[in-house]
């Protein structure tokens, strides 16, 4: 079974969503069969790398709120975040384009790491008040999960993964994806939003088990009890 993640760095319900997928795979009895695969997806491609603004401040500017009402949303959001284990500091957040953290994500891939690297990504997004458009920074989280530093340097300094983001957003809008996250699996089920670990639960479940051939229980040649060839004769 594969599950589809569109994610961006910049989400909060992004972060809380993906632990609620991993308590749900961790009660799931066929976690070993899954496999989960990051897709990316910016939800503001024209965002510029340095703002002199913080969260508060674009919240009041986007949705019409106060800071104050702003302020309450996040803390809101924060104690959310924090039932799941995440310590989210959204004061220390620094609002950037997440554009080369998502070209990040496709060079980890190279060495299976990329849930790994959307991990590092989000705690060093919503934690630690990291800049995620400075090429330093994002370097320097990329040794952590063990990614050659002049690597990911030379990688970001260039186009390379520019492509394959564009790809992953291409085919997002072709599925319908309006918003983030939004979760796949198998290509059969969605599931949009973070949702309660209970909804990815039963999706997986349901996903599994319409993937896998019907087990027969009796119906052994020569039973009495079936027909077959269009015979359904009682046995001699």
């Amino acid at each position: 079974m594969k599950i589809e993640v569109w994610s961006d760095f910049a989400c909060p319900f992004c972060y809380i969503g993906k632990r609620r997928l991993e308590g749900a795979l961790e009660q799931f009895a066929h976690r070993d069969d899954v496999e989960v695969e990051f897709r990316s997806f910016e939800l503001d491609p024209n965002a510029k790398r340095d703002v002199d603004y913080d969260v508060n401040d674009m919240l009041s500017k986007k949705y019409g709120m106060s800071r104050e009402q702003a302020e309450a949303n996040n803390r809101n959001l924060t104690e959310q975040a924090r039932t799941l284990g995440l310590d989210y500091h959204m004061d220390k957040m620094v609002l950037t384009n997440t554009f080369d953290a998502h070209r990040l994500t496709h060079l980890a891939a190279k060495s299976g790491k990329r849930e790994e690297m959307a991990e590092r990504l989000f705690k060093a997004y919503f934690t630690e008040g990291k800049h995620l458009g400075d090429h330093d920074t994002l370097a320097d989280l990329a040794v952590e999960v063990g990614i050659d530093r002049g690597e990911a340097l030379e990688a970001l300094k260039s186009p390379t993964y520019t492509q394959e983001v564009r790809a992953d957003e291409q085919e997002a809008s072709q599925i319908g994806v309006r918003g983030v996250p939004f979760f796949v699996i198998d290509r059969k089920y969605a599931v949009s939003g973070a949702q309660p670990s209970e909804v990815f639960l039963q999706a997986v479940q349901q996903a599994y088990q319409e993937s896998k051939p019907l087990t027969v229980i009796g119906g052994d040649e020569g039973d009495d009890a079936s027909c077959t060839d269009g015979v359904c004769a009682p046995k001699q």
